[in-house]
């Protein structure tokens, strides 16, 4: 490949990353590139390892016959044992023993190829295996992201020209650094999402980092809590604890982020929540829409925990709607992207009204008002409550048994 070619392809790769596109487009692009330039690969997979509490490792896929489409596999930490026998299979592992940074096998032939991934790949008519690992990082790593692995095939009679592997040998450090620039975004966007919440998160990578840079904003709360947290906690040991409290907590994330809210805080057992719209009655439906889904949720949950012989319980719930300061407090060197103001600390005292009146879910009269009619009659009214640090008692409003 002569050197003009070359660098054509390193400058789109440059760019590339510097425009911030993902990990499956600069591999599209780069496989086509190489073809244009006479590199025939038929197939290129990458994988790289993340930081992502759910995720351990992703893998990216690219074949001549399936054109522009693009294909990504999660390996999740949840089949660690999975995949770590994977690993422990593949060349890469063997290379990293063996102290090697690449590895070509020719695929043709009859006899049996010593990993099962090269055997596969002759039988779908690929010829030739180049594989490479190129070093990310040797100190400070982002979590365990410190190689990238590729392995690319070609169906060409005589597979790879030694041209194309000296090539690919030129261009896959470009490569590398186009991907981890990709990678180390996604771990950005993952980790700020979730330990602050999707739009604080996005907010924040927006650059609202500034202390005291918050807005004013009307918005529909919802504070929820696990019943019986306190005498539970005594009751089971310490490792049965966090499943209970990652068990439920969960419950009510995700019913919250499927319906459109924002999780802010985790208070102890506790779900700060925010939810935004085009208006606050479209708000409140989702809230309520967020509220039903966690009855759903609670109800499957239980009957998994009671059949495992698993403690059970119930959350309650209070929403609420008001204004607040949404943005930066805090210190300089500590800063914290949250809701402050009256609206915060009364939705929280309301959900307290729940264990008094024995009710699961109680509203305050200003969400209420923003609900239509045949919704209004879903509630009765529990009365005037003082609120701990609130001046005039609040009719809250709790719902009706159905």
């Amino acid at each position: 490949m002569k050197n003009a070619a070359l660098t054509e392809i390193k400058r789109w790769l440059v760019s590339q990353g510097l425009l911030g596109r993902t990990e499956c487009e600069i591999l599209v692009g780069f496989c086509e590139g190489c073809r244009r330039h006479g590199i025939m690969i038929s197939q290129g997979v990458l994988f790289i390892d993340t930081l992502h509490p759910v995720l351990e490792s992703w893998g990216f896929f690219w074949d001549e016959d399936e054109g522009v489409e693009q294909s990504q596999q999660q390996f999740l930490r949840d089949n660690a044992e999975e995949n770590a026998q994977i690993w422990l299979r593949s060349p890469f592992y063997a290379m990293q023993q063996a102290g090697q940074t690449e590895l070509r096998v020719s695929l043709r032939g009859t006899e049996t190829l010593p990993f099962l991934v090269l055997n596969e790949l002759r039988d779908e008519g690929q010829t030739d295996y180049f594989a490479m690992i190129q070093r990310l990082c040797e100190v400070d790593t982002i979590g365990e992201m410190d190689n990238l692995y590729s392995r690319w095939s070609s169906k060409s009679d005589n597979g790879f020209s030694e041209d194309e592997v000296k090539a690919l040998r030129e261009l896959l450090p470009t490569l590398a650094l186009s991907i981890k620039t990709a990678a180390v975004r996604r771990i950005a966007q993952s980790l700020v999402s979730v330990y602050l919440g999707r739009d604080p998160g996005r907010r924040v990578l927006q650059g609202r980092i500034a202390r005291g840079a918050v807005d004013s904003i009307h918005t529909v709360l919802w504070f929820s809590d696990m019943a019986d947290y306190t005498s539970l906690s005594e009751q089971v040991a310490s490792g049965e604890l966090i499943d209970l409290l990652n068990d439920y907590s969960e419950a009510a994330i995700l019913s919250v982020t499927k319906n459109g809210g924002d999780v802010l805080k985790l208070i102890g057992d506790g779900t700060l929540a925010i939810f935004n719209a085009e208006s606050l009655e479209t708000a409140a439906q989702s809230a309520l829409a967020a509220r039903r889904e966690l009855e759903e949720r609670l109800k499957s949950l239980n009957r998994v925990r009671w059949d495992n012989g698993q403690v059970v319980t119930s959350i309650y719930l209070s929403l609420h709607v008001g204004e607040v300061f949404y943005g930066n407090i805090g210190s300089c060197d500590r800063l914290d992207f949250t809701v402050i103001g009256p609206a915060v600390n009364e939705v929280c005292r309301i959900a307290s009204i729940c264990n008094e009146i024995g009710r699961p879910l109680v509203i305050s009269s200003a969400f209420r008002s923003l609900l239509p009619i045949k919704d209004t009659a879903n509630f009765f009214s529990a009365g005037f409550h003082r609120l701990k640090g609130v001046r005039q008692p609040m009719e809250v409003y709790a719902e009706r048994d159905r």
